[in-house]
């Protein structure tokens, strides 16, 4: 898969043709860091983002795991995008707008790396369980707005069409063993907003959340870490388990309930 054991938390997109956005990065408390050389990118600079892009993962990101989003299939860019990914020091390729399986396939060949699959279409969720099935597809990417936009729903309306979407991406990521990533949140000075729609996110299943702005990481963090109370029941609970289906803090517990215990303090770094 790639060098992280865990799904991120967090995963930052940031415009490959940023400098002083890509020299931040590395100073960030993110866990994935997504250097964009597709809609963060205007046309003429293209070229030029490639090669930053290149340039900046073999420089490396410290501990964050450094991916590149390419270009589309349907682009002029896209096959100059995944030569020089394929080539390149990038642990993850993100690739937007997957809709079948043969595009997954034939970018996680070309690449030699993990794939991340961006769900942006009806076409893509309704195949989004074929995809995750793929070798070499690492997770998937709800893409929100985009997927918005495709089924009609106004930008100003919350999330409340794309509930059927979302919860199909996550069905979809388990059923193929993948993480599962939540959409973006656009209202960059909306704390509050970002923190309800991660903790809704967490609730699904998701994984992480991919973000557009430095300052939505620690939001982000914090709603999909463990929280105390989670971390300690999960101790309490292994600590009491001996075995079979058994009573505890008067609830039943079983195998499944000793397993997704060790997950939380896996994801917690806590040691059993």
């Amino acid at each position: 898969m790639t060098s992280m054991a865990l799904a991120p938390r967090t995963a930052l997109f940031l415009p490959a043709s940023n400098p002083r956005a890509i020299a931040k990065a590395r100073t960030l408390d993110c866990d994935l860091v997504i250097l964009d050389l597709e809609d963060a990118v205007k046309p003429e600079d293209k070229d030029a983002a490639r090669d930053a892009a290149v340039a900046a993962v073999a420089e490396g990101f410290g501990e964050r795991v450094a991916a590149i989003r390419i270009n589309g299939a349907e682009t002029a860019e896209h096959a100059a995008d995944l030569a020089a990914v394929a080539r390149s020091a990038a642990a993850i390729v993100v690739v937007p707008k997957v809709e079948d399986t043969g595009t997954a396939e034939r970018i996680a060949a070309a690449a030699g790396k993990p794939i991340l699959a961006m769900i942006e279409t009806p076409a893509g969720v309704l195949a989004a369980a074929a995809i995750a099935a793929v070798p070499g597809v690492a997770g998937l990417i709800a893409g929100t707005n985009d997927l918005k936009a495709s089924l009609g729903i106004p930008a100003a309306a919350g999330r409340g069409g794309l509930s059927l979407a979302l919860q199909t991406v996550v069905l979809a990521a388990r059923a193929g063993r993948a993480w599962a990533l939540d959409g973006v949140f656009n209202a960059l000075s909306d704390a509050e907003g970002l923190a309800a729609e991660c903790a809704e996110g967490r609730a699904l299943g998701f994984d992480g959340k991919t973000l557009i702005h430095p300052g939505q990481i620690p939001v982000a963090t914090q709603a999909f870490a463990p929280t105390a109370d989670e971390i300690a029941d999960a101790q309490a609970l292994l600590a009491a388990a001996s075995g079979g289906a058994e009573r505890f803090r008067d609830r039943m517990i079983e195998a499944m309930h000793v397993a997704q215990a060790r997950a939380v303090l896996q994801r917690g770094a806590v040691p059993e």
